[in-house]
């Protein structure tokens, strides 16, 4: 694996790739955007029709889109979904008409708290059309004729979405999923996709014990329709993260499950704290990212999400300042270094039983004391066996001894590793 600054440069690279794109819920943007990301790690594409019944919801029509504008008197643009894909509501249906300012304002989307920027919108569900553009661009326009134009079509087709499985040496898994349906936002979500895909390879070159299912799929109802096709084998998901947002300046921040206390809950926030990074921990909401949809009551699965700066808590979210300068190739490498920290943990929690249970073994004579000499962290080795060997009793794993010892998971579960060795314990 490449040195970190390197490995951020390149999800950086990746981000640029991305960012031109227009994604939506459906349609070829999707599909550009999964064949970029086959290039980095092999892909398993799957096409869903309009109309499918997904849980409580259906698959929609496919919207696909190749040009829109609005052009005033002189056939100048004056918005063009050529210059950003943000220009155009997402989803809107096709239109070509001459109308009047007035009669154009009602399909105009601005952020006039934030003059300078163009809004994110869309409007998935509810056939309408329109355009994001700058509150100043607006109060720059005269009255007067607009040559209005959106070349979009919305038919039966497909949703499409994608997985990569790290094979582990176990069939129990755990999903790592990111949405790929934001068009040019760089933070939410191309961010997300870049550090998914490097973690992706970075356990490829591992022999996880875990099997690692990354997906690839347009937020909500992506996730939903693959909940929908996987209800019968969704008990061999057994922890799980939702990337989002990874690559701004901000501090991590973990979003539990719903239980608050799965494993991959106590294993971020041990790995959190333990690393000194500063972060905050938030309880579950159901609102937010495809977290929500995993850890919804039927299913109830053991997800969190990881981000750095939470959905909506930056001035640049959904606008077109979330730009290729937003994002930082360091934030991605940093939120990277955590998903494997985190990951790493998960893969080593085991529970095991001591075989000398009755009084402590001399560990002296098995040469584990030997074996500490000279080490700079010999106590808390030292230490790190006593308690792993307390607290062997097939009941407790790795990271609760870690917790209730205050010791580095690293040093429990090398502990672990000498005992074992030694013919100690066993898992």
């Amino acid at each position: 694996m490449a040195p970190v600054t390197a490995l951020g440069e390149e999800m950086h690279a990746l981000v640029e790739r991305l960012y031109p794109l227009c994604r939506s819920i459906t349609g070829d943007g999707v599909r550009a955007t999964l064949a970029i990301v086959d290039q980095y790690i092999p892909l398993q594409v799957h096409e869903v029709p309009t109309g499918t019944r997904v849980l409580d919801w259906t698959v929609p029509q496919e919207w696909n889109i190749r040009d829109a504008y609005i052009a005033d008197a002189t056939g100048r643009r004056v918005v063009d979904f050529a210059a950003s894909n943000l220009h155009v509501l997402g989803y809107s249906t096709p239109v070509s008409a001459t109308m009047s300012l007035d009669e154009l304002r009602p399909h105009l989307h601005t952020l006039p708290d934030q003059p300078a920027l163009v809004p994110y919108r869309t409007s998935y569900y509810t056939p309408q059309w329109g355009f994001c553009l700058a509150q100043d661009t607006l109060d720059a326009l005269p009255d007067g004729e607009y040559q209005v134009c959106v070349d979009s079509t919305l038919a039966d087709g497909h949703l499409t979405y994608a997985e990569h499985v790290v094979p582990g040496q176990v069939a129990d898994e755990v999903i790592v999923s990111c949405h790929v349906c934001h068009p040019s936002l760089a933070n939410d979500n191309l961010a997300g996709i870049a550090v998914a895909v490097f973690l992706a390879r970075r356990l490829a070159e591992q022999s996880p014990y875990y099997t690692y299912r990354f997906l690839f799929a347009p937020g909500t109802i992506g996730a939903i329709t693959w909940l929908a096709r996987n209800a019968e084998q969704i008990e061999r998901v057994k922890h799980g993260l939702v990337l989002a947002c990874a690559g701004d300046r901000g501090q991590l921040t973990y979003k539990q499950s719903r239980s608050g206390d799965a494993e991959i809950d106590r294993v971020m926030r041990h790995v959190l704290h333990t690393s000194q990074r500063p972060h905050a921990v938030r309880e579950f909401t159901p609102y937010g990212y495809d977290e929500r949809q995993f850890c919804s009551p039927g299913f109830d699965l053991g997800v969190g999400s990881l981000s750095r700066t939470p959905y909506a808590g930056y001035p640049e979210y959904h606008t077109s300042a979330d730009d290729l300068d937003f994002v930082r190739a360091e934030a991605m490498a940093d939120t990277l270094a955590v998903c494997g920290e985190a990951f790493a943990v998960l893969d080593r929690n085991r529970r095991y039983v001591n075989l000398s249970p009755y009084g402590e073994p001399q560990l002296g004579r098995r040469g584990l004391y030997d074996s500490l000499g000279g080490r700079s962290d010999a106590k808390q080795a030292e230490m790190a066996m006593l308690w792993v060997l307390n607290y062997a009793d097939g009941e407790h794993s790795l990271l609760d001894v870690a917790e209730r010892s205050r010791l580095p998971f690293e040093a429990v579960a090398a502990a672990a590793g000498a005992l074992r060795d030694a013919g100690l314990i066993k898992a």
